[in-house]
């Protein structure tokens, strides 16, 4: 489903110079495809009380410009993708949303966040699947957008990412390593599949 990116323009400043529009409310389910090259990367066994959600979130940040926002990932190798995480136990998707994009690039969202009501179930990758509970094999994933006035300095955990780039859609779409992050842009740009 298309999203036109005119709808979903922010209106008046809030924290850290983003811009927020009106309330929205919480967010739908959403969930997103992860397709990578890498189906060997073997992640360390967790623990029962650390084993990850099978519930996370996408929050695609662009300019008013048109230029998005990619994270280049430490692993697997030459991952790119916008903002992603996991839900922690008995957290929102909207919450989950902001303190990712935090943690991701230093950004405050304050209420700036878009909810893009998408929902997608997609399979985990077999080399992730040890981060979950046994028998866990699918991930739901919400979708959210946060459009910035414009390019802003991006602070990354060099634990998570290496890089970041922004880019006009058609450079992002052909750098997106994720088939529903790509659609999530296309979405975003107004650009049909």
């Amino acid at each position: 489903m298309p999203v036109d990116a005119a709808e979903m323009m922010p209106g008046p400043g809030v924290d850290d110079a983003v811009r927020s529009g009106p309330p929205f409310e919480e967010a739908p389910r959403v969930a997103l495809d992860v397709e990578s090259d890498d189906q060997t990367l073997e992640p360390l066994p967790m623990l029962e009380e650390t084993r990850k959600r099978a519930q996370s979130v996408l929050v695609v940040i662009c300019t008013r410009g048109g230029e998005f926002l990619l994270l280049k990932r430490t692993r697997p190798a030459g991952f790119w993708q916008s903002v992603t995480g996991s839900l922690a136990l008995g957290e929102s998707p909207r919450h989950a949303a902001a303190r990712e994009v935090f943690e991701e690039t230093g950004l405050r969202v304050g209420g700036a966040l878009i909810d893009l009501r998408h929902s997608n179930l997609f399979p985990i990758i077999q080399a992730w699947r040890k981060r979950y509970a046994p028998n866990v094999c699918f991930n739901r994933e919400y979708w959210f957008a946060l459009v910035l006035e414009t390019r802003r300095f991006i602070r990354l955990d060099p634990r998570e990412h290496t890089e970041y780039r922004w880019l006009p859609a058609h450079p992002a779409l052909a750098l997106a390593t994720s088939r529903t992050n790509r659609d999530a842009i296309r979405g975003l740009a107004g650009i049909s599949m």
